[in-house]
């Protein structure tokens, strides 16, 4: 059984536009903050999408927490894969591959983090299905912003 203070999660969206449209959309970082409410105090540290470059920001869920992370690019591969390490708050890896298809591309996406200041290690005690819901809430809104950022 995984431990509660840890979300693990996969899955695979389809965009409407190629894989080097989606890339370039991924490296607009200064615009992630008005694309996503939920995203506060972000930064990019590096110049730009590469292995060594590091995000910095605040994560704040539809629930009565906040989060400071920051994710460092161990590797980055225009425009096909993203490979990172997460800190903070929140500690784990997390991935990013974009595959071309006929209608556009597919962006898988995977992550395992664990949860690590301990007001939300007692609530996922508690309560790993409200985390877990807005875990899921919080993904949802972003992969529905940034569709309509690539239209």
């Amino acid at each position: 059984m995984t431990s509660p203070y840890v979300i693990e999660y996969s899955g695979t969206y389809s965009f409407a536009v190629p894989p080097e449209e989606v890339w370039a959309a991924i490296e607009q970082v200064d615009r992630f903050e008005a694309w996503w409410s939920w995203l506060g105090d972000f930064r990019l540290e590096g110049g730009g999408l590469h292995e060594g470059a590091v995000l910095r920001g605040t994560v704040a869920p539809p629930l009565p927490y906040r989060m400071r992370l920051q994710v460092e690019l161990c590797d980055c591969v225009r425009p096909c894969a993203i490979d990172a390490v997460v800190a903070g708050d929140l500690e784990g890896d997390a991935h990013l591959r974009l595959s071309p298809t006929p209608a556009g591309t597919d962006v898988a996406v995977a992550w395992t983090i664990e949860m690590m200041q301990r007001p939300m290690r007692v609530a996922a005690r508690i309560g790993h299905p409200l985390l877990r819901w807005g875990h899921d809430r919080v993904v949802d809104m972003t992969v529905r912003s940034f569709r309509r950022q690539l239209r």
